[in-house]
């Protein structure tokens, strides 16, 4: 059985992101720019800056992973791209780099979802199983998503409002840490307790997400400890606000793996690094649901990168998803109704 070579491109927001991916599970080189030193100067992804540099990245980060693999563009089979969900700008300087690439060299080119790409980083540790429960949570996404087969997408479960990732960036603002807030949020709350009272989101569907509300309650209670001259610790609040959130997220999984027969429970998007969701998963899955198989992805496949959209993008080859020329990037993408049903492009 001949190889499945795919070069794949990702610039959905501020990495800029490049991968030669065979079979769908082996990484030959992967690279990624990341602008986060940049943009930590405003404290969040000013998404003209984040274009323009990633003009300045795309063709070195390409170059550069092609003299890693030791390839040339002649040798591999396809050129994969991010379509969307993202910042347009972003998105555009990544379409436009695959499309040029797919037509100087005369390869097909083909289209992915981000966040299909973040379940699918998944196959880098084993291969899927379905039925399959995806949480993916990130800075602009949360989301259950149910899977019965290859490229079968359902959004069980999604957020009403701010996704898991933007709530902990909004918080960290709150207690004045640097940006992103996420991964500072989760290491001050290791050295805190819960021991400020927040209240658990509610929404009518049982598997739906909202984190509004808890950002607010968190501004509140500090509005609170400085009306009555008490002193706030951070850490606290910290372990707090994750305390509730992350409980908040397992409650709905757990839901969903109560309502849907599945054989396996991944974990996807750049909030899976965080180190206690980690834990509670583990912990959980093992003590709950022995019966389901689960896969926490390696920190460097939880945030963005190139090779989680080859490892979509080699399932996308086999199915003969193939775009046109004339595609153009989508900063709003529908997961279950766009790319797994080959409605947004067409075979050439």
């Amino acid at each position: 059985m001949k190889d499945i070579i795919i070069l794949a491109i990702e610039t959905s927001c501020d990495e800029t992101a490049c991968a030669i991916v065979k079979n769908g599970n082996e990484i030959l080189a992967s690279n990624v720019a990341s602008q986060i030193d940049v943009h930590t100067l405003y404290g969040g992804v000013v998404p003209e800056v984040a274009s323009r540099i990633h003009i300045e990245n795309i063709s070195l980060i390409i170059k550069e992973t092609l003299r890693q693999a030791n390839m040339m563009v002649e040798e591999v089979d396809a050129i994969a791209f991010t379509q969307g969900p993202g910042l347009i700008g972003s998105l555009h300087i990544g379409t436009l780099a695959a499309k040029t690439l797919a037509w100087a060299y005369n390869k097909p080119l083909i289209p992915v979802h981000h966040l299909s790409g973040h379940i699918y980083a998944n196959a880098f540790v084993k291969d899927l199983k379905f039925p399959l429960l995806a949480l993916i949570v990130s800075g602009g996404h949360t989301e259950l998503v149910l899977m019965k087969q290859d490229y079968d997408f359902k959004v069980i479960g999604e957020t009403l409002d701010d996704a898991i990732g933007e709530a902990y960036d909004k918080v960290g603002r709150v207690l004045n840490l640097p940006y992103p807030g996420g991964p500072k949020i989760d290491s001050l709350a290791q050295k805190g307790n819960p021991v400020y009272k927040l209240p658990q989101p509610k929404v009518e569907s049982p598997l739906d997400f909202s984190f509004s509300g808890l950002k607010s309650a968190v501004m509140q209670s500090i509005n609170r400890l400085e009306r009555n001259n008490q002193v706030l610790s951070v850490a606290d609040m910290c372990a707090s606000f994750q305390h509730t959130a992350l409980n908040t997220l397992w409650q709905k999984v757990e839901k969903a793996l109560e309502t849907y027969d599945v054989r396996q429970f991944v974990l996807a998007g750049g909030v899976a690094a965080n180190s206690q969701l980690r834990k509670i998963v583990k912990e959980k899955m093992e003590k709950n649901y022995p019966d389901i198989d689960y896969i926490i992805p390696p920190l460097k496949y939880c945030t963005d990168n190139a090779a989680m959209i080859g490892a979509s993008a080699y399932i996308a080859y086999k199915k003969g998803i193939r775009a046109d020329y004339d595609i153009g990037a989508k900063a709003s993408l529908d997961l279950a109704n766009g790319l797994n049903k080959g409605k947004i492009q067409k075979c050439i």
